[in-house]
């Protein structure tokens, strides 16, 4: 009797461990709680390479690594700047936001990796290559004009852009994709791809082609007006055609990127989501084919739960804590962090104080979206909080430094100077009007500054706050409702360090760290 009640608590014991193990190795949707947007997707060998889409930011086209669909690290990005223009700089008042390079197309063809992108400021299309994408040397061929949202395709011995919204064009590449060839392909490929989910809000876009069982199969979003954003797919037994089109999927707005089959066989779609002011955020989705077809979903559906390894979360290989110490040959800066528009070099440095960076002023700027060298990480959900400590001690008359959570309606805590006296002071920008909310006076040189983000359930709230010793926080100002807007900004909300002059430049700011955190405060 007591070895059947002892094997009877084993087998429970088993049962449930077996359960929660089950649970604790599930994948989970979105499958990266972040803006990672327009994901182009390959497989090389066992081994996943993805780039996706960051706009005005520098450097960009971001290339990141994963063994099993879920865990991603950054591994390069395919351009350091664009250019100097003075758009992509922040220079006279004009700026890149909202623009910059769009969605990319990552390609492997005869032992070299490709990239083609789109920049809508240059008006140029770019095709970056390299021979080893994890050191990513990548040679940068531009040239005009600029093809939106295209796909490259290699068939045959030629190379393709496929490009346009609704109507679709495929335009054939000189040799050594350095520009149009003369003479070759350029037509209408489909002339109005968005027919299945007529009318339409956003005509068929974002296209990204592949190939199976020697046929091609051409995917691209649509929005149906008072519907969903949908994943359209095209398919045909020639690249000229004729196509032949269906929608693949329409669920909770889950739509554009690429599809992927691992080593074992399994298919899957990456796709992503408008998830409020997070950002785009990516899906991944079970695919299988049938009678010839992509069929996405199950039983027309994304899943919350995914057979593959559980997330381990997005730090350090998507966003990550920076100490700004830095050994000997390390890059000045880890690949989490990106510039707000192209960087000024000359003002701002992580070697001039040792554990520190450095944000020196070189003009006056009335307004912080319009200041340079603003060094951004991404936020992420369903909460995360940003924290860093600010040197106030060298910033001069007119000065404002220290930590944001910026999209179009941005928040900002931090320390301005105002009659040689220094003051703690919030500002929020959701009526788009900047506004100071609330500022205090400081008598010490150094400050505690933290911004938390909730976006659970699409509350889009960030809140502010600073602290004297680092132990007790106070809230400063008010909460910011953020908003994820498409024009001006169209990208997800990122955290910010920030240094500008108003009045006087030559001032510095001193960070000591930024750490991120998936907690905030209850």
């Amino acid at each position: 009797m007591k070895h059947f009640l002892f094997s009877l608590l084993v087998s429970v014991a088993l049962f449930f461990q077996s359960s929660l193990s089950a649970q604790v190795k599930s994948a989970q949707n979105p499958i990266i709680y972040a803006d990672v947007p327009d994901i182009s997707i390959i497989r090389v060998g066992d081994t996943f390479y993805m780039s996706s889409t960051t706009m005005h930011l520098s450097p960009g086209v971001p290339i990141m690594k994963s063994k099993d669909l879920v865990n991603w690290e950054m591994l390069n990005y395919a351009y350091d700047t664009l250019g100097e223009m003075d758009e992509l700089s922040l220079i006279n008042g004009k700026s890149n936001y909202g623009k910059g390079s769009w969605a990319s197309s990552l390609r492997y063809h005869n032992g070299m990796y490709y990239i083609a992108t789109y920049a809508q400021t240059t008006d140029k299309t770019y095709i970056f290559r390299t021979s080893d994408i994890e050191k990513g040397d990548w040679k940068m061929n531009e040239f005009k004009p600029g093809f939106h949202d295209c796909t490259l395709v290699f068939d045959n011995g030629h190379a393709y852009l496929i490009t346009g919204g609704g109507k679709l064009n495929i335009v054939e590449l000189n040799e050594d994709l350095t520009g149009v060839k003369e003479g070759g392909v350029n037509q209408v490929l489909i002339e109005n791809a968005s027919t299945p989910t007529e009318p339409n809000m956003l005509p068929a876009e974002g296209s990204q082609l592949f190939k199976h069982d020697g046929k091609y199969y051409l995917f691209n979003i649509s929005w149906p007006r008072g519907g969903m954003r949908t994943v359209l797919v095209h398919r045909a037994d020639n690249l000229l055609g004729p196509w032949e089109g269906r929608i693949a999927l329409q669920d909770k707005g889950v739509a554009q990127g690429s599809i992927i089959d691992t080593p074992d066989g399994r298919w899957f779609a990456y796709l992503f989501q408008d998830h409020g002011s997070v950002g785009r955020i990516p899906f991944l989705v079970p695919m299988k084919w049938v009678d010839g077809w992509p069929v996405i979903g199950i039983d027309g559906k994304v899943p919350d739960t995914l057979d593959l390894p559980a997330s381990k979360g997005l730090i350090p290989g998507i966003v990550n804590n920076d100490e700004f110490k830095r050994k000997k040959r390390e890059p000045a800066l880890p690949l989490v962090w990106q510039w707000n528009h192209n960087p000024d070099n000359s003002l701002w440095s992580v070697t001039e104080r040792k554990g520190f960076l450095r944000l020196k002023t070189g003009r006056i700027d009335s307004l912080f979206l319009k200041s340079r060298n603003t060094l951004t990480q991404r936020t992420f959900g369903p909460v995360c909080s940003g924290t860093t400590l600010l040197d106030a001690s060298k910033m001069k008359e007119g000065d404002f430094a220290g930590l944001t959570v910026f999209q179009r309606k941005f928040g900002q805590v931090g320390v301005k100077i105002v009659n040689g006296q220094k003051q703690v002071f919030m500002v929020s920008n959701k009526t788009d009007n900047p506004t100071e909310l609330q500022s205090i006076p400081l008598s010490q040189n150094k400050v505690y500054l933290k911004i938390d983000c909730d976006f659970r359930d699409k509350i889009d709230v960030a809140t502010f706050f600073y602290s004297l010793d680092g132990l007790t926080w106070k809230p400063i100002g008010g909460e910011l409702k953020m908003e994820y807007t498409l024009m001006e900004h169209f990208m997800g909300y990122r955290f910010g360090l920030f240094n500008y002059a108003s009045k006087n430049p030559g001032g510095y700011a001193d960070f000591d760290y930024f750490h991120i955190s998936d907690k905030i405060t209850l």
